[in-house]
């Protein structure tokens, strides 16, 4: 049984309640290391998400792991430090279970073990197998991404 916070109603476990808010269920980070600088979750950046999410998802990857994750641009509003950090903890994680990434950014691409790339011609998408290189190529040529 799980107890939500209107009207003290009850689901069952395995079902989803019909509430948005969850009494005393909060996450609070900090980037400095520091217990005084905590900020709750509107508090962060586009990129700071990001990286409360992934370090999540790893942390449940390493109790519970699933066969496969599908990420898509998850390292889009990380700067290059991070992103290095991402692709390095992918790599480390890849043994148990597959990653599938999608990225226009390089860093991902360093760890990574397959390339296909994904080309809208005639109005519809066509992917096919590339070489790292032609991947490293595709990422550094395109603009629209900066």
């Amino acid at each position: 049984m799980m107890k939500t916070d209107n009207d003290d109603t009850t689901a069952q476990e395995g079902q989803t309640p019909s509430v948005d808010h969850f009494s005393g269920v909060g996450i609070r980070v900090s980037f400095v290391g520091k217990s005084s600088e905590m900020k709750e979750m509107q508090q962060l950046s586009g990129g700071q998400k990001s990286l409360v999410a992934l370090a999540l998802i790893f942390a449940i990857q390493k109790c519970d792991p699933a066969p496969f994750y599908l990420f898509d641009e998850i390292d889009q509003a990380l700067d290059s430090q991070h992103r290095k950090a991402v692709a390095d903890m992918i790599h480390e994680l890849c043994s148990g279970a597959q990653f599938i990434t999608t990225t226009f950014r390089p860093e991902l691409l360093e760890k990574a073990d397959k390339f296909y790339g994904v080309k809208f011609r005639n109005k519809v998408s066509h992917i096919e197998a590339v070489t790292k290189e032609e991947a490293r190529d595709f990422v550094e040529d395109d603009t629209t991404h900066g």
